[in-house]
């Protein structure tokens, strides 16, 4: 006599569920497309999965398993207007859910899917910089970057090494999506590439690339303005932003842009008493502000948090998109001329004709610049670092390797160091070597050490500098 499936002994139907179990669990892992740390306010740690699975999968914190939170379901979202040829668009398509899990205080272990999760340790002592890593596809400055040839792209090489060095802390200043308009017919370099403002293009230029560095430590992550509501801002709060979402603060409504491009300071502690606080200066552009101006008066609200914020702590690294005091440079008439730090923060941080960073800020960290640069000063101006060289199609105007007499990213800045380095791509790393003191490396592509500084509270100095005027 045959027996139903209901007529199984325990033994037999135990080993069946087990059997689909594992099946299903193979078939999600198989449907997570990625998995990762994010870090927002105080350091909280949130994880994440982005799946084409019909149900969010269950994750394992501390030996105790529960279902992670639908942040985002799947959904096709309506392109917005951008500056960016807005002839060539099309709707922003998220065939992926994202789902998290609040990882709270005291985790030690953390799994999703058969694979761990890194977790923050007590005292981060090793940090991994890197910005501007998307590859540049933008039909209004004719500029289409070879993102099918990894030297020319060479993003996920820069992740894989900066893994390997087995890092605490990731910290991303900004523009993660650079796809914007199609590649054209004949140009093989970006051929068949992604486009557009959906999950394909925000996967081909992050998630998959940066796929090593995802697993290998939490993510501190700035917003770029690549990441502003008319371009890939729906994208952002979705896959990145640490805060939660909402129908407020999504940039699918133009009415609340002015609001949605604006996120306020939060802090990251490193141990000790050192920190980070990030800063979403997306908008925050090159020429000064009105004092009536809405980004103005957002940027003053934002910089009284970081005062707070930094007046907690012996040391803040301040970490925004756009250089508070960096150098950019353009050509004009066949010169170059630089161009002073960001003209918007610092015409809210300007007072008796000088600008003034907030007490107890020692160190910028930066992208915007597509080179990696360091300015450090004689007046109590913290050190500025830029690290906008990971990925994204260098400048075509490169900053000269030495400045020029009296030149300054700010009133009432005096360079006392400067240092550049713009032959290529390449990322920077932060070791603690004791209280406000750091080093900082700069790496090459193949993993070879470029410059080294030295930081001592606001003051750096490097291997390879140049004396400021």
């Amino acid at each position: 006599m045959f027996r139903t499936r209901s007529d199984r002994p325990p033994f037999a139907a135990a080993l069946a569920m087990a059997a689909a179990l594992v099946s299903a669990g193979a078939a999600q892992a198989q449907d997570a497309l990625a998995r990762y740390v994010v870090l927002g306010a105080d350091g909280a740690a949130t994880a994440r999965v982005i799946t084409t699975a019909p149900a969010c999968p269950d994750i394992e914190i501390n030996g105790v398993s529960r279902t992670m939170n639908l942040r985002a379901p799947a959904a096709t979202l309506a392109q917005r207007p951008t500056a960016s040829k807005p002839e060539l668009s099309k709707p922003s398509a998220f065939p992926v859910a994202v789902c998290e899990a609040a990882l709270g205080r005291g985790v030690r272990k953390v799994s999703v899917l058969g694979h761990g999760l890194p977790v923050l340790p007590a005292r981060v002592s090793r940090i991994v910089v890197i910005g501007d890593t998307g590859c540049r596809m933008k039909a209004a400055d004719h500029a289409y970057q070879a993102c099918n040839d990894p030297k020319a792209y060479p993003f996920a090489q820069i992740a894989a090494r900066a893994a390997a060095w087995k890092p605490d802390l990731v910290i991303h200043v900004g523009d993660y999506h650079y796809r914007e308009n199609p590649c054209p017919d004949g140009v093989e370099g970006c051929a068949a590439s992604p486009w557009g403002y959906g999950w394909d293009a925000w996967n081909a230029d992050f998630f998959q690339p940066g796929a090593p560095l995802l697993a290998a430590a939490p993510l501190v992550l700035a917003r770029g303005n690549h990441e502003e509501c008319t371009r890939a801002g729906q994208g952002w709060f979705r896959l990145l932003d640490p805060s939660p979402l909402s129908a407020a603060r999504d940039c699918n409504d133009p009415a609340n842009d002015v609001e949605a491009n604006d996120s306020a300071p939060y802090a990251v502690p490193l141990g000790g008493r050192e920190q980070l606080v990030v800063m979403d200066m997306n908008t925050a552009g090159y020429k000064a502000l009105a004092t009536d101006d809405p980004r103005a008066v957002q940027l003053r609200r934002d910089f009284d948090s970081l005062r707070a914020l930094s007046a907690k702590a012996g040391q803040t690294m301040m970490v925004t998109h756009k250089p508070l005091l960096g150098f950019a440079a353009q050509s004009r008439d066949g010169e170059v001329k630089l161009l002073p730090g960001n003209g918007a923060m610092q015409s809210v941080l300007t007072a008796d004709g000088q600008v003034a960073a907030p007490k107890g800020v020692d160190i910028l960290l930066s992208g915007h610049v597509h080179l990696w640069q360091q300015v450090s000063f004689r007046t109590q101006h913290p050190t500025q670092f830029i690290a906008g060289f990971s990925g994204t199609q260098e400048e075509t105007v490169p900053v000269p390797e030495t400045l020029p007499d009296g030149a300054t990213p700010a009133p009432g800045a005096i360079v006392a160091y400067f240092s550049s380095w713009t032959q290529g791509f390449g990322y920077m790393t932060l070791e603690r070597v004791g209280a406000r003191r750091w080093l900082a490396r700069i790496w090459d592509v193949e993993g070879r050490q470029v410059n080294q500084c030295r930081i001592h509270g606001r003051q750096s100095v490097c291997a390879q500098k140049h004396i400021g005027a």
